[in-house]
């Protein structure tokens, strides 16, 4: 097991790559918190990681943590949250609880020395993430956003295409995420008081796309359509960033959406298909240039690509990654902020 007492940056920076090869290859203990749908994606996908293993899991049903801990073979089945920081010996551990409990979770674990990956949003809101980043850094804790497209190969891909200029100057980034919602099937999107609603739960991902590819914008205009519960039910929104580029972001859980993420410059366009956020591959059109489409054949959910990533950075002794930094993660959530402000989404007993 990585010890939670990590050595500093510098010492790792010196350790040959075949040394490092060897770390990597020591098992890497995970413990969950929260048993919903994504918790059970992750944990499949943790059979794919270079090391993980699922070792603990928690819940507020002991019988729901027992069936999980049976099913994905964790050594340690809990029936409340806070009895995870009994288990010794983990190395990290995964928040997957609704909105609402994330930051008072993460803070528990950082509070116990245990290192976090956060389910996004990292927080309700602003406040509360640079609490969750205060906490880690006075600690020396790792924590990271668990924002797994960022780490996924075809928006790596998309990344570095973006970065190098071949699409030339841009003009125009179109994303949207958006699927017919069912209240007894979704009941926790419906709820106010979980921090539900279309903007924290799926909104975050065409934020998370403009604000990777092209920056902070210089305005951002919004509106949003709420339902019968109070929860914001769709929000388009407007990122300009000067008089040749914006971005137009969309949410909604109202209907199914195409889902892509569409890059225009004055050259060529970068198109990612439907669910641009999941696990896919992107179409490349250059003026003058061969189309390019690529071919990555994903054998897993997509999470498991975070999770290399967590245990690559504690191998190394880091507290934070450079793909997906905590300045990234505040800033992020302060763009969720000003969307919420202008389109008057409140969760009053967290925005006081």
């Amino acid at each position: 097991m990585f010890q939670r007492k990590h050595l500093p940056s510098p010492y790792f920076s010196k350790i040959t790559e075949a040394f490092l090869s060897c770390i990597m290859k020591y098992i890497f203990k995970w413990g969950i918190i929260g048993l919903g749908k994504i918790a059970e994606k992750f944990a499949e996908d943790l059979s794919h990681t270079e090391n993980g293993v699922l070792h603990a899991v928690a819940s507020r049903s002991i019988d729901k943590a027992k069936d999980f801990a049976t099913k994905h073979k964790a050594q340690h089945a809990l029936g409340s949250y806070p009895e995870i920081l009994n288990i010794s010996d983990l190395d990290a551990v995964y928040i997957a609880t609704p909105h609402n409990l994330h930051a008072e979770n993460t803070l528990m674990c950082l509070e116990a020395g245990i290192p976090v990956l956060c389910e996004k949003p990292l927080a309700i809101n602003l406040p509360q993430a640079q609490e969750m980043v205060a906490l880690a850094r006075s600690k020396n804790i790792f924590l990271m956003d668990a924002i797994w497209t960022r780490f996924l190969p075809h928006f790596v891909e998309v990344k570095k295409i973006v970065d190098s200029g071949v699409l030339g100057p841009i003009t125009s980034l179109k994303a949207d995420f958006g699927f017919q919602a069912d209240p007894q099937k979704h009941k926790r999107l419906f709820n106010k008081d979980l921090g539900g609603g279309a903007l924290l739960d799926i909104g975050i991902y065409p934020i998370f796309a403009a604000y990777t590819l092209l920056g902070k914008p210089r305005e951002i205009y919004a509106k949003a359509a709420f339902g019968d519960t109070g929860v914001d039910m769709k929000v388009d929104m407007d990122f300009v960033y000067d008089i040749t580029c914006s971005a137009h972001l969309t949410c909604t859980l109202l209907e199914d959406t195409a889902s892509d993420l569409i890059i225009e410059g004055e050259w060529g366009t970068l198109e990612v298909g439907h669910r641009f956020h999941g696990p896919n591959n992107y179409d490349l059109r250059i003026r003058d240039k061969p189309r390019k489409t690529s071919n990555f054949k994903y054998n897993c959910n997509g999470y498991m690509y975070e999770a290399n990533e967590v245990a690559r950075c504690i191998g190394l002794g880091q507290t934070e990654s450079e793909y997906m930094t905590l300045e990234f993660s505040l800033e992020l959530m302060h763009l969720l902020d000003q969307v919420r402000k202008k389109v008057g989404i409140f969760y009053l007993q967290y925005d006081v």
